[in-house]
């Protein structure tokens, strides 16, 4: 363990080793015994200068230190372990990375925008607590906060956090020594990137004290500081190589290198924030002492950590915080408010995605002004055309934005923005950039006049058919169809996604140069290709083009709901596609089915069963299924509410799953729930029966729990399917 104050036995003994640099007299103990004061040293003064902050030995003392240990492993290799300060210079590259399953989820926050949304969490966490029963071990806890008898209002204090522009790191510790580094990844599972993490300076190899437990995962932050990216960027562009967009991309990048000797290249920095999973052991009641308990172990924690005693505390952080931001050396965008004591986490609990007992604060949008040079209307797949703002490029929130959405003409209306205006971007994480208003006072004279305002397109700008507007649809929509070449691509590229006929190989390139060489100008000419012909276009070869065929011929068998949902019916989603298929059994029954049938469709409404008439309506369209059928695409007859299907055990009801499931996918779910006689709906109302939530369970599991429908998990699931089977 490193001390403060070497022995002077020790400090010749480093003394020695760096002068001289020559290891060979000494026995093995003799090296392990150097070997380990060097590491202390090293590690003692490593946590000084990139923890602390406070160095005591110039850099030039400290490279002959490293050097010395060095020399020392390269006579003796057994001694350069997993926790020597040597391997902070990273290791052979790797071909890929191991994925790392996270024992705790690393789930995310909700957010807030406004005081009185951080209002609204404090009411919700108050109200949650007061009517629930305090668990007898927290309330018997000397640490538990106590309900005041004259107000009845419970004392909550909160830990304010900078909420870190970075990429969120686990690691895992085994009595003291790191194991294992893992990314968030889908915050179930991530990738082990061990060695790259081992190269940060601020990362622990060994945790210093002794009070830790034996199993600790500690998360945090991990961040390159501003001044070290630009720095970076300036040695990157005087090299010629690629610079970095922002800060948080450069530590993204560097992390996942498979190479981590280039990771240790780069300047990051760890802030450690929680913990996750341990062993049973000496963690504290309360967050802010657990953070106190990460310094000692050797972390870097965020300096601007605060404890706030009430709401009010927590918004006046957010307004000292919001003026200190630009003078921080990393990248904020908002502050992190947790419950301080652990039982009321405890007792608050989870929702799906998210703890209930914290919340994220996210400071207002980025803006800059630029100049609007055009306005394009660029038509979608269900034939929605949509303005997009061109801009003289501009620097905002992180990136360079050259395009930003004006969403439709009644946004062009409301914000009467002109071609030659000085426009206000706003750009928030990775929300989409867009046109937040107009300078007005800086309008050029050529647009003052009506005649100035852009026009809105009567014809669609690929291919001139009529452009309409629905009533109640500030949507502008083009009825070309089939005919429109932009949306051709597009409902080719739903029509072969996985969840429609999945055919594997038809990629989104491929369908690009199909469409552009005019080998195919609708779905059924799909399948009239030649492998010859596949094979002739670019990037393709004799195998691949093989594959492709006989992907082709697989999709055709297929089922009915699937191919549907391929057709790209507007509003008709893969679960509403299903119910119809279910409902009416046959396609034939479907195309002839009127408004007042398709209404008595679970999940149809009146919108989408006119989409649905509307489709069916069209000639071109009832044509190309002809064609699609007459090429072999078929699926298994649907029998429909027959006299068996009433004597299945879950006739009538309607079901909903959601979220993740670990044993099966949800199309076996939904299938295993036709087949016991239920309906599968995709959204939950007061009529549904059951729900099946799976991890990241999100609205539906909420929506579920406030109308007290049944909410099972996947476990309980498949223990009734096996009963009902066996019955």
């Amino acid at each position: 363990m490193p001390v403060d104050k070497p022995t002077q036995a020790l400090l010749e003994q480093i003394a020695i080793a760096v002068r001289v640099l020559d290891f060979s007299s000494l026995d093995k103990a003799a090296a392990t015994a150097l070997h380990a004061a060097l590491a202390d040293q090293l590690e003692y003064h490593n946590h000084r200068y990139y923890v602390l902050d406070d160095p005591s030995i110039d850099d030039a003392e400290y490279d002959r230190l490293f050097q010395a240990l060095l020399q020392l492993e390269l006579g003796a290799p057994e001694l350069g372990s997993a926790e020597s300060p040597s391997r902070r210079v990273g290791a052979k590259p790797l071909g890929s990375f191991d994925s790392a399953t996270h024992k705790i989820p690393m789930l995310s926050l909700d957010n807030v925008f406004s005081a009185d949304a951080l209002r609204d969490f404090d009411k919700r966490l108050r109200a949650r607590l007061a009517t629930r029963s305090r668990p007898e071990s927290s309330a018997a806890s000397s640490d538990a906060p106590i309900v005041k008898a004259s107000t009845g209002q419970l004392p909550l204090d909160y830990i304010c956090e900078p909420k870190l522009d970075g990429v969120a790191l686990s690691l895992s510790y085994e009595n003291g020594i790191l194991v294992q580094a893992a990314t968030r990844g889908d915050g179930r599972v991530g990738e082990n990137i061990t060695d790259n993490a081992r190269t940060i300076a601020s990362v622990p190899l060994r945790l210093r004290g002794n009070d830790f437990p034996a199993q600790l995962e500690v998360r945090g932050e991990v961040v390159m500081p501003i001044t070290e990216f630009n720095q970076f960027n300036q040695n990157a562009l005087a090299a010629g190589e690629k610079v970095f967009v922002n800060p948080r991309n450069a530590a993204a990048g560097s992390l996942r290198q498979l190479d981590s000797r280039i990771t240790a290249k780069r300047p990051l920095q760890l802030f450690a924030y929680s913990i996750g999973h341990h062993a049973e052991g000496a963690i504290d009641a309360t967050h802010f002492e657990t953070l106190q308990a990460l310094k000692r172990w050797g972390f870097k924690v965020n300096e601007h950590v605060h404890r706030a005693a009430t709401i009010d505390e927590c918004i006046e952080y957010c307004e000292h915080l919001a003026q200190l931001r630009s003078s921080l050396d990393y990248a904020i965008d908002g502050i992190v408010f947790k419950i301080n004591d652990f039982s009321l986490q405890s007792e608050l609990g989870f929702v799906a995605r998210a703890p209930r007992w914290a919340i994220a604060f996210k400071f207002p949008a980025e803006e800059a002004s630029t100049t609007l040079v055009d306005i394009d209307w660029q038509v979608g797949r269900t034939g929605a055309i949509t303005p997009v703002a061109k801009l003289e490029p501009i620097f905002v929130g992180g990136v360079t934005v050259s395009n930003a959405t004006l969403h439709n003409a009644d946004e062009i209306e409301r914000l009467d923005v002109r071609v030659g205006d000085r426009v206000v971007i706003r750009r928030a994480g990775d929300v989409i950039p867009q046109v937040a208003r107009v300078d007005l006072s800086a309008r050029p004279s050529s647009s003052q006049q009506a005649s100035g305002k852009p026009r809105i397109p009567s014809q669609c700008p690929v291919c001139n058919s009529t452009v309409e507007r629905l009533d109640g649809e500030a949507v502008l929509r083009c009825t070309g169809g089939l005919v429109c070449r932009a949306q051709l691509k597009q409902s080719i590229v739903h029509f072969s996604s996985r969840k429609a006929l999945d055919i594997d190989g038809l990629g989104d390139k491929l369908i690009e140069q199909l469409v552009d060489t005019q080998l195919i100008a609708n779905v059924a000419d799909l399948y009239l290709l030649s492998q010859d012909q596949i094979a002739s276009l670019e990037r393709m070869a004799d195998k691949s083009a093989r594959n492709l065929i006989e992907s082709l011929e697989r999709s055709k068998a297929t089922e009915l709901g699937r191919f549907l949902y391929a057709l790209g019916i507007r509003e008709v989603g893969e679960t509403t596609a299903s119910n119809l298929a279910n409902h009416f059994g046959t396609l034939a029954a479907i195309e002839s089915a009127s408004l007042d049938a398709l209404l008595e469709v679970s999940d149809v409404g009146e919108i989408v069963a006119a989409h649905v008439v509307a489709f069916f309506a069209n000639a071109e369209n009832t044509q190309l299924i002809e064609r699609l059928v007459q090429q072999g695409i078929g699926w298994p007859v649907i029998v429909v509410d027959s006299e068996s299907s009433k004597d299945l055990p879950l006739h009538g009801q309607t079901w909903v799953v959601t979220g993740k499931l670990i044993n099966m996918t949800r199309d076996e779910a939904k299938a295993d729930l036709r087949a016991l006689g239920a309906k599968v709906a995709g959204s939950v109302s007061s009529k549904t029966n059951c729900v099946v939530a799976g991890p990241g369970a999100g609205s539906k599991l909420d929506k579920a729990q406030a109308l007290d429908v049944e909410v099972i998990d996947e476990q309980e699931f498949l223990a009734r399917r096996a009963d009902w089977l066996d019955g």
